[in-house]
C-alpha cells in the first residue's frame, strides 16, 4: 500500500476512531484546540490541532498540526501530516514534541488496552518535515 510509507505510528488491537481519540485528548492536554472529523470516502479520520494556550514545549513550527489515520488490517496508521516545514532552530524541539506525543500515545495505549494492543514504529516510520529522524527510539 502507497500509504504505509507515510505512516509515523501502526497500532495494532485498536481502531482508528480510538486511535485518534487519545492523540486528540492528549492534544488539549498541551493547549491545543482539536477539531476532529470522519470520512467514510477514503475511510479515515483527522485531527487538527492549533495552539491556544502558552506552552514553553511546542516550539513556533508546531502551533498547528494535523495528523490523518486510516484503518489497516487488525488496527490503524497514524500519518503525521504537518507541519511541512520546520526552521533548523526548531527542530530539537519539534523532535522533543514528538517523542513525547509518541510516548503518550505508547503509554495509554498500553493502558487503555489492558495490554492487547500496542503501537507499533514502521522501519521506515515518516514525519513530513525535511530533516526529521525516520527511526524514533529504540
Amino acid at each position: 500500500m502507497v500509504e504505509s510509507n507515510g505512516d509515523w505510528l501502526r497500532v495494532r488491537g485498536i481502531g482508528r476512531e480510538r486511535f485518534a481519540g487519545y492523540l486528540a485528548d492528549y492534544l488539549a492536554t498541551l493547549g491545543y484546540t482539536v477539531e476532529r472529523s470522519e470520512s467514510t470516502e477514503p475511510m479515515e479520520s483527522r485531527v487538527r490541532g492549533r495552539l491556544e494556550r502558552m506552552n514553553p514545549a511546542v516550539p513556533p513550527a508546531g502551533t498547528a498540526l494535523e495528523f490523518r489515520f486510516y484503518p489497516t488490517s487488525g488496527g490503524a496508521a497514524l500519518v503525521w501530516t504537518a507541519p511541512t516545514e520546520v526552521p533548523p532552530a526548531d527542530r530539537p524541539r519539534m523532535d522533543r514534541l514528538m517523542r513525547e506525543i509518541q510516548t503518550h500515545l505508547e503509554r495509554i495505549v498500553h493502558s487503555e488496552s489492558h495490554a492487547t494492543a500496542k503501537i507499533l514504529r514502521p522501519s521506515e516510520s515518516h514525519l513530513p518535515w525535511s530533516g526529521a529522524p525516520t527511526n524514533h527510539g529504540p
